[in-house]
């Protein structure tokens, strides 16, 4: 039980932790991360502070942990995944002008009747958009989704659709919550065959770059492209990268943070993964300490937590 525990809260906070140093690289070229962080990255308080970054506090994160907290206060309210909620919770959060959401859930979330029409609201603005946004807005928030230890790929489906229709957003977030699932609960990484039926099941893209995430190099996927690096399939294939290709946490978290790009959200997608896989002990306690919200997202962790072993661990 105590492992089970371990491997829930180190998704959780892995999430937040790689949301949070990632910031400080977002939107920054591999060789601009060099020139900023000639030592390299790996504190909050080394944070460039430039337009960008000066909007949050040292050790914040992003849009991407908020969208995660959206949908656990749903698990906490129903004690399940419900869309409706969710999508509730998602408006209310636009609502409020949060930092750096991303262009394609603006657009969805701001649509007059989203709440009545989620799904339908979705599919409007990647129709609008020639069916060729494949933004990475839904597989950052869907490490929480896996640990549901029930219909694990009809619930990433569900929730990923609630912003992002496309088929290769749906398969990678499919692809991350069944993994995180078999991490955490079965305390082993998913078959490579199974993420390839995944895969084939959804856009035949998604194989490519599971391919680069088995047999290539960081450097390979491009992070720092600025014509692809808001793909959800670079953020897929950067956490499945480190899930193969390090041997811990921290070395998984450098790793991506100095690769620059969309930095933010290819973390937080990476270190959900390694978290799930090393447990919240294999997190440094400094990184843990330092987020600015420590306290409040502890308090919803636990929440969950109790929520997820209260329903699921009676075999354990």
């Amino acid at each position: 039980m105590d492992d089970l525990k371990n491997r829930i809260s180190g998704c959780l906070w892995g999430q937040a932790v790689g949301d949070a140093l990632g910031l400080c690289s977002e939107f920054l070229s591999r060789e601009d991360v060099k020139a900023v962080y000639p030592e390299g990255l790996s504190r909050y308080e080394q944070s460039f502070q430039d337009a960008h970054r000066k909007r949050w506090k040292i050790g914040d994160w992003t849009d991407d942990t908020d969208m995660l907290l959206c949908i656990a206060k749903a698990i906490i309210k129903d004690e399940d995944i419900i869309p409706a909620t969710v999508a509730h919770n998602f408006k209310e959060w636009y609502r409020g002008y949060p930092m750096g959401i991303g262009k394609n859930t603006v657009a969805v979330l701001g649509l007059i009747d989203y709440e009545e029409h989620p799904y339908k609201a979705a599919e409007i603005v990647w129709e609008a958009n020639g069916r060729k946004n494949a933004a990475n807005g839904g597989v950052m928030r869907t490490s929480i989704v896996g640990l549901w230890n029930e219909n694990v790929t009809g619930n990433a489906e569900n929730i990923c659709r609630l912003t992002h229709a496309d088929p290769r957003c749906i398969g990678s977030c499919v692809i991350v919550s069944e993994m995180i699932n078999s991490l955490v609960w079965k305390n082993e990484e998913l078959p490579v065959e199974k993420l390839y039926d995944i895969a084939d099941a959804y856009d035949r893209d998604i194989s490519l770059y599971l391919e680069s995430a088995l047999n290539g190099t960081l450097e390979e996927l491009e992070l720092d492209d600025t014509n692809t690096r808001g793909y959800t399939l670079k953020a897929m294939a950067c956490g499945l990268w480190c899930l193969y290709h390090v041997s811990g946490f921290k070395e998984g978290l450098l790793a991506v943070v100095n690769a620059g790009g969309d930095a933010d959200t290819n973390a937080a997608v990476a270190c959900s993964l390694l978290g799930a896989k090393y447990g919240f002990n294999g997190i440094p306690r400094y990184y843990i300490d330092n987020l600015r919200k420590k306290d409040e997202y502890a308090s919803i962790v636990n929440h969950v937590e109790d929520i997820l072993i209260r329903r699921f661990a009676g075999n354990f």
